[in-house]
């Protein structure tokens, strides 16, 4: 019997059906072995900083079974994990393992394929090789590397923050990243701007609505305008007509991918991650974890022959991408299906969807460009009175590749027929004023790109670090956006402020090179630990008399208790930050960051209703005031203060409990709406509730109404069902939908 050992349980399955009789395929689950959580057992500093593993915790019977199997097999071992250092990494591991059980390493051969397709899994097995030490030795690095920097950085951040809190080599920079942008945010100045637009008939009695080039700063240029294009001639000044091509973009890599996830779907990296896991071990993508943007010569062909069947011969055109990152590794090809005839894959929606993302770009990448017609009217009042007024058509010509992906489209702008010197009549004039915005938050797939350009952390390292520092609580997300706690930003000032060296974009990324070396032979394991070790070692030492982060000093007189007048501090709570005095919990007095002074809990003269002995005390919250039983945590009664309920509530009434009405709330996601009877009633919406309810058929439900509360919608959907399975969810996806126009 042949043995054959992968990393998922999931590709067990698929590669058991390409092996023909005498191979048994098991899975090792993962990584395991690790390093153990006490940094003095697992790394031997003075000895070349040798780790020290041990067995995954739960992993022990797996380990047995991996012995036991490893013993019967008297044809050979294949090590058959991931193409990358991490792979190779869990390859080394169990090679360790099963030599420690008697089971010699001669045994023992490594394969590797880029996709799970028959081909791909024969040819590889007819070309084994060895374990590559450089690869292992480079993922090692990174693993040492990380722990040294995260408890070194974690303890001292222990004793001058807050116990508890952890610090991490490449999501530090990230997390900076976040708090630069949101200190730009702060600091924000807004302007008031006007735009400016115009309602006219062409000659043709067709309608068109131009928007004035320049945006006016002061109200009196906008009357001005405002006077001389009510009182002036119009006419167009200009029309001009201009072809252009689009060219397609190149296949995925893994950061791509997952900003197309997210932009069209609303994918985390997480989410796309694992869903693109269980298509490459299903069969259907190659390796996801790619910065590399080349085919390979057979998935070429494979592409020109489905262009050709699908849209025509004269739809292919052969291209060669250039990678957009200066760190490339190209180890891998791009994203792309393993068979790009099969124009379906996937057992869930997610796996559907993203399968379609990716097939459709692969083969789009190889075909013509798509041609569109731009066409520009510029118009003013005789005699150049005021800013050019204009309008932008498109339409496009000629689909090309967006035949295949059809999503990257948008949608056609027409513009009626007009000529040069035509007089346009006025209809209305409309003036909105406005202020500039600050500069947006990061969304999780903004912030990929962001690391990517910079040169931290890798294609396989993204979704881990957005999800660790999401996980430690230095931020969280407000719809699409990332948006630092307080937490996070003392974490990341007081990281900043003493080791930005090591925490910076060029140390971080000239890091990532290193570690890149390693992986090619280039570089030795010990000399580059030991050349980032020492320094930064001696600078940690060298931070332990600094006073807490969080202590204020005397730099502010009137930061003072507001009731025994000492000294106060920073606290970090839940809640965000406040100042709490030195002598708590001698003294309770408190003050908010701006200085003004907390009340704290005073009871309302009213018993719990849930726990019967408690009593009931006003708080101040995260999101306003509110009540609860003085008892918690043993008792989680709360409600809001009766005034900010009052405020908040909507006059629509609960339909799941009829008993409460739907008040507006603040989340963590930012506002929503949900009952006043919370928790016992848990009925919540993301909009606000119109009042009217959905009277769409469904068939599932016998083809009775939905029933569900329907909530306001955008401009282009007025109102839409809050229930999210309901097709009527999105209206403006139902045939033969036509919004109906807001009143003004």
């Amino acid at each position: 019997m042949k043995l054959l050992i992968v990393e998922s349980p999931t590709k067990t399955k698929t590669i058991k059906k390409y092996l023909g009789v005498g191979y048994k395929v098991t899975s090792s689950v993962g990584h395991i072995r690790d390093l153990p959580k006490s940094n003095k057992e697992a790394i031997d500093i003075e000895n070349d900083f040798k780790p020290h593993y041990v067995i995954s915790k739960g992993k022990e019977d797996v380990v047995a079974e991996l012995i036991r199997l490893a013993k019967k097999a008297d044809e050979g071992i294949i090590l058959a994990t991931d193409p990358d250092r991490e792979g190779e990494a869990i390859a080394w591991h169990v090679a360790e393992i099963l030599k420690d059980a008697g089971i010699p390493k001669s045994d023992m051969t490594r394969v590797t394929f880029n996709e799970i397709t028959k081909t791909a899994v024969n040819e590889a097995m007819k070309h084994p090789t060895r374990i590559d030490q450089n690869l292992r030795r480079a993922q090692e690095a990174r693993r040492v590397l990380d722990r040294l920097v995260g408890y070194d950085l974690s303890g001292i951040i222990w004793k001058k923050v807050r116990y508890g809190l952890s610090a991490g080599r490449v999501q530090s920079p990230a997390l900076h990243i976040l708090v630069e942008r949101e200190k730009e945010i702060q600091a924000f100045i807004p302007e008031t701007y006007w735009n400016l637009s115009a309602d006219f008939k062409t000659k043709s009695k067709d309608a068109v609505t131009l928007t004035c080039k320049e945006e006016p700063r002061e109200k009196k240029e906008v009357t001005r305008i405002e006077r001389e294009a009510k009182k002036g001639k119009w006419i167009i000044k200009d029309v001009k007509e201009t072809t252009r091509k689009r060219k397609p973009k190149a296949p995925f890599t893994t950061s791509t991918l997952q900003q197309a996830a997210s932009s069209r779907f609303g994918f985390s990296p997480s989410r796309t991650m694992r869903t693109a896991q269980k298509l490459y071990e299903g069969g259907h993508i190659t390796y996801m974890r790619t910065d590399s943007t080349t085919l390979s010569k057979d998935a070429l062909k494979s592409i020109k022959k489905t262009i050709t069947e699908e849209f025509g011969a004269d739809k292919h055109e052969f291209r060669v991408f250039k990678s957009r990152s200066k760190n490339a590794q190209e180890a891998h090809e791009a994203v792309r299906p393993s068979d790009a005839s099969n124009d379906k894959a996937g057992t869930t929606d997610d796996q559907k969807k993203l399968y379609k993302l990716i097939r459709g770009r692969a083969i789009a990448s190889q075909m013509v460009d798509a041609q569109t017609k731009q066409t520009r009217i510029i118009a003013n009042v005789e005699g150049d009175k005021v800013p050019d007024f204009t309008v932008t058509g498109s339409r496009i010509l000629s689909l090309g590749w967006l035949e295949a992906d059809p999503g990257a489209r948008g949608e056609d702008t027409e513009v009626p027929k007009v000529e040069k010197g035509e007089k346009l009549d006025l209809k209305k004039f409309h003036t909105e004023e406005k202020e500039t915005l600050p500069p947006s938050r990061y969304s999780e797939a903004g912030l990929v790109k962001e690391l990517e350009k910079r040169g931290i952390g890798r294609p396989s390292t993204y979704a881990a670090i957005i999800r660790t520092i999401q996980d430690r609580g230095y931020v969280e997300k407000e719809g699409s956006a990332l948006k630092p706690t307080d937490t996070g930003e003392v974490v990341s000032d007081f990281l900043w402020a003493h080791f930005e060296q090591y925490i910076n974009d060029s140390f971080t990324a000239e890091m990532e090179d290193k570690l890149d070396e390693i992986a090619r032979g280039e570089r030795e394991y010990t000399k580059t630990i030991t050349e980032f070790y020492k320094p930064f070692t001696k600078e940690v030492k060298a931070k332990e008399k600094l006073n807490k982060a969080t202590d204020l000093g005397d730099a502010d007189p009137k930061m003072k208790c507001p009731k025994c007048k000492g000294k106060m501090i920073i606290k970090l709570s839940k809640n965000g930050k406040f100042l709490s005095c030195k002598k708590f919990p001698d003294c309770d007095g408190a003050r908010t960051m701006e200085g003004k002074e907390l009340e704290g809990p005073k009871e309302t003269g009213e018993k719990c209703p849930k726990c019967k002995d408690g009593k009931l005390v006003e708080r101040d919250g995260k999101y306003g005031r509110f009540i609860s039983c003085h008892n918690y945590p043993k008792c989680k009664f709360i409600k809001e203060d009766p005034k900010e309920a009052a405020k908040r509530k909507t006059g629509v009434k609960c339909p799941m409990c009829e008993k409460g009405e739907m008040s507006e709330r603040n989340g963590r996601f930012g506002i929503f709406y949900s009952c006043t009877e919370y928790p016992d009633c848990k009925n919540a919406i993301k909009a606000k509730p119109t009042g009217n309810f959905c009277n769409y058929k469904r068939e599932e439900r016998g083809n009775k109404k939905c029933g569900a509360l329907m909530m306001e919608g955008t401009k282009t959907i007025p109102e839409r069902c809050s229930d999210k399975t309901c097709p009527n969810h999105r209206p403006d996806k139902l045939e033969g939908y036509k919004p109906e126009k807001k009143k003004n």
